[in-house]
């Protein structure tokens, strides 16, 4: 599967100038890419130049803890086990899968002239996840990596030696107190993983559920100006 199979919508801080940077956002289960239009909307970013922002639509695809309902998803999620002791199973083909379409978004900017250290990956939810797990796992440094109201897959799998340079690459990562979807404790501990790598973490926390609010744009506005500018 490449970047093709994927319908990718793109917006411009700066109408039709070449752009200088790249904000590839991924959105959450069963959304599309037009869901963050408005966060988009909402960032001031023309001092920076010209940026471009990509967002993808996933994949359709069958998703367990929602009886098998096919939506538009990264990757299948399972439902959580009873026994509170027992793992997460979590679908490892599927983020690995969904981790190689994002790399080939990032080349294509690269391609079109964006270094990847101009290129930042944003998330939201299911779309922070695989963003963490993209970023980490990407073979060139970028911009940084900007994760709303999601948690670390795989984290258990995260070690030292197969992030290597991506340890220096910034990380925003920001999560509702009253999240009820994706509750604190995962955001939380997706923070500590990565702190535990050595990688530097930029944490917020806003008194709202599974959302976006104003405060979190204008917190990730400011800290997209400090990796990008």
């Amino acid at each position: 599967m490449n970047d093709d199979s994927l319908e990718l919508l793109e917006l411009s801080s700066s109408g039709t100038l070449p752009a200088t940077a790249s904000v590839i956002v991924l959105h959450g289960l069963g959304a599309d890419g037009e869901d963050f239009v408005p966060v988009v909307q909402a960032l001031d970013l023309e001092r920076l130049g010209s940026v471009r922002f990509v967002l993808p639509s996933a994949p359709v695809r069958p998703v367990t803890i929602n009886g098998g309902y096919r939506m538009r998803a990264w990757y299948d999620i399972h439902p959580v086990p009873a026994d509170p002791a027992k793992p997460r199973t979590e679908d490892e083909a599927g983020l690995m899968a969904s981790r190689a379409l994002v790399q080939q978004l990032i080349d294509r900017e690269v391609d079109r002239g964006v270094p990847s250290t101009r290129i930042v990956l944003m998330g939201f939810s299911q779309g922070c996840a695989l963003t963490l797990l993209a970023g980490l796992l990407a073979p060139a440094r970028l911009a940084g990596l900007a994760g709303l109201s999601g948690y670390l897959p795989m984290a258990g799998q995260a070690k030292v030696d197969q992030i290597g340079h991506q340890r220096s690459m910034p990380v925003f990562l920001a999560h509702g107190e009253h999240d009820d979807i994706v509750t604190p404790d995962r955001g939380l501990a997706a923070r500590d993983a990565l702190l535990s790598l050595g990688v530097s973490v930029d944490w917020h926390s806003y008194p709202m559920g599974h959302e976006v609010c104003m405060p979190e744009i204008e917190d990730l506005n400011r800290w997209l100006f400090r990796v990008l500018g």
